[in-house]
């Protein structure tokens, strides 16, 4: 069985942060002897470096990364995916929207065809406004970026880590994902999704619903779009073959 690295971008989830070590752990152990996690702590303005210390006294396979400065969602999943040191990489974030011990249910499609394995939203849990924000959301941004998958926006991921080998993210913000996905795409990486739950936050509330946050994020795709579609800045990346011994 394949290591695996599970991290946590964490930014004003110090209400959920423990609750999403433990389960991993507990997951992980269950799954493969080799495991690590790690959280990033993105400049939190709570006490979740508090809770992250008191953590790592409990839990030797843990470890924090924290920025002295706010990175932004992109960053900080940069920094989970340059921490990572196992062959598979799977993240989620910190507030406890979906259950890392569903990630049993990413590993269990993952074989040797597969490189990544993308969950998607059964449900949304934080009420149909924000169901339809993201259906919109997605939409616009599969037409524009010819992403193949079915649900983008679900942070709930599993990745082969020789797959992020060669790409270069650069993203800050949540379009990271957009840059991902599409950068695997280019890199020939070969998809599975599967269903997972997804709850409202129980602490806290998403930046990402704001007005002024939303236009940000829209002058950013448009920027991506811009680079990775008409100027096909990754194209000089050739493709992995494919191999059934991978």
């Amino acid at each position: 069985m394949s290591g695996i690295s599970a991290f946590f971008p964490a930014y004003g989830d110090a209400g959920t942060i423990a609750s999403m070590v433990v389960l991993a752990e507990r997951t992980l152990r269950s799954l493969t002897d080799d495991w690590e996690i790690i959280v990033i702590d993105d400049a939190s303005p709570d006490h979740c470096g508090e809770v992250l210390d008191e953590l790592t006294a409990h839990y030797p396979r843990l470890r924090v990364v924290t920025h002295e400065r706010n990175r932004g969602y992109g960053g900080a999943l940069r920094s989970g995916f340059a921490t990572a040191t196992k062959d598979l990489v799977f993240y989620t974030d910190g507030d406890a929207q979906y259950d890392p011990r569903e990630l049993a249910r990413l590993m269990a499609v993952l074989g040797p065809d597969v490189d990544v394995v993308n969950g998607y939203k059964l449900f949304r849990g934080d009420g149909p406004v924000r169901a339809l924000v993201g259906r919109i959301y997605h939409g616009i941004v599969s037409t524009l970026f010819g992403l193949r998958i079915r649900d983008v926006d679900c942070d709930f991921r599993l990745i082969r880590r020789s797959m992020l080998a060669d790409i270069r993210l650069e993203s800050t913000s949540g379009t990271i994902c957009v840059e991902l996905i599409r950068k695997l795409q280019d890199r020939g990486a070969r998809f599975a999704e599967v269903g997972v739950n997804h709850y409202d936050r129980p602490f806290g509330s998403s930046q990402f619903f704001r007005p002024k946050r939303l236009l940000q994020t829209f002058a950013q795709l448009g920027r991506l779009w811009w680079r990775l579609v008409v100027l096909r800045s990754e194209s000089r990346l050739a493709p992995r073959a494919a191999n059934p011994e991978s």
